[in-house]
C-alpha cells in the first residue's frame, strides 16, 4: 500500500539541524514486524506512525531496532504534519495524540510547537563501575530513572567534547544515557543522549530526555523556565517549562521531504 510520508527536522533552528524524524500516516495498523522493518529502512532515530481513529490521532514510535514508549522530536514532527500539512488537529493550533504514554497534547505558539509531556524526576544513584573511564571524563553525579542513567559533568565543554566508549555504554544497566552539565552562553544547561541498545548510538536532539532534565535543572537552578541546548553534532535548542508533573517542551521544526512510501 502507498502511504503519505514526511521527513521533518525537529528542534531545528535551520534545515539540516536538529533531529530528523520520519512521519508516516497509515490507514490502519499493520503488524509490528512491518512497522519495525519500515523504521529500519528509514534509518532515522525514530519514525512516527499515525493512524486516525474515532477518538483522534494514535501515535507510535519506532527506532531502527525497537518500539519506544515516548519520543519528543518525532511527536513534534508529527504535530507539524497534522496541523500544517493535513490541517486535521483538534483545531488549527492544537492536536492531542493517543499513545502508550497517555494523551500527549501539542499546541502551536508563534513559530514553535509545544509538547506537553509527563515529568520524570531522576533519583540519586550509585556510580556504575568504571563510568569515568566509559566517558573519559570525571563524573560528578549519577542519577537514574527506570530507563535512564544521567551523568552530570563539570562543564558544557566537557559534554561537547565527550567521546564515550559506545560498547561499554551499551552494557550499562539502563538503555538510555543522558550526559549533562550547566550551560554557557545562550542556555541554562546542555546535554547529549546515547542509546546504542535501542539502535541509536547518539540521538541528535531528544525531547523525552528533557522530561528527566527539566525537573533536575529546575530544582538545581531554582527556576521553572529554562533554555536547553543539546550539543550533538547537529545540535538543537529547546525551551522547557516545569509545570507540576508535566514538562512543556517547545521547539522549532523545519520540513524537508514530503511524498509517498510503498509498504
Amino acid at each position: 500500500m502507498k502511504v503519505a510520508f514526511w521527513q521533518v527536522d525537529s528542534f531545528a533552528e535551520r534545515r539540516f539541524a536538529g533531529n530528523p524524524a520520519a512521519v508516516m500516516v497509515l490507514p490502519a495498523w499493520p503488524d509490528d514486524t512491518t512497522l519495525l522493518a519500515v523504521a529500519a529502512e528509514n534509518n532515522l532515530s525514530e519514525t512516527a506512525f499515525l493512524v486516525r481513529e474515532p477518538q483522534g490521532w494514535h501515535i507510535r514510535w519506532f527506532t531502527p531496532k525497537v518500539e519506544v514508549e515516548l519520543c519528543g522530536h518525532a511527536t513534534l514532527a508529527a504535530a507539524w504534519v497534522v496541523l500544517q500539512a493535513l490541517r486535521q488537529g483538534e483545531d488549527e493550533n492544537r492536536v492531542v495524540f493517543t499513545s502508550k504514554s497517555g494523551d500527549l497534547p501539542v499546541r502551536g505558539d508563534a513559530d514553535r510547537l509545544v509538547l506537553d509531556f509527563p515529568a520524570l524526576k531522576p533519583r540519586a544513584s550509585v556510580f556504575p563501575e568504571g563510568i569515568d573511564s566509559i566517558l573519559a571524563k570525571p563524573v560528578r553525579e549519577v542519577l537514574a530513572t527506570p530507563n535512564h542513567l544521567m551523568c552530570v559533568l563539570d562543564s558544557a565543554d566537557a559534554v561537547r567534547s565527550l567521546v564515550p566508549d559506545m560498547a561499554a555504554v551499551a552494557g550499562l544497566s539502563k538503555p538510555g544515557l543522558i550526559v549533562t552539565a550547566p550551560g554557557d552562553g545562550d542556555c541554562d544547561f546542555v546535554s547529549r543522549y546515547f542509546a546504542p541498545r535501542k539502535g541509536i548510538a547518539e540521538d541528535p536532539v531528544t525531547g523525552s530526555a528533557h522530561c528527566v532534565l527539566a525537573p533536575f535543572w529546575a530544582k538545581r537552578l531554582g527556576k521553572s523556565s529554562l533554555v536547553a541546548r543539546q550539543v550533538s553534532t547537529r545540535g538543537g535548542l529547546l525551551w522547557v517549562d516545569l509545570a507540576g508533573d508535566r514538562v512543556l517542551i517547545a521547539g522549532q521544526v523545519v520540513p524537508y521531504v514530503a511524498g509517498e512510501a510503498e509498504i
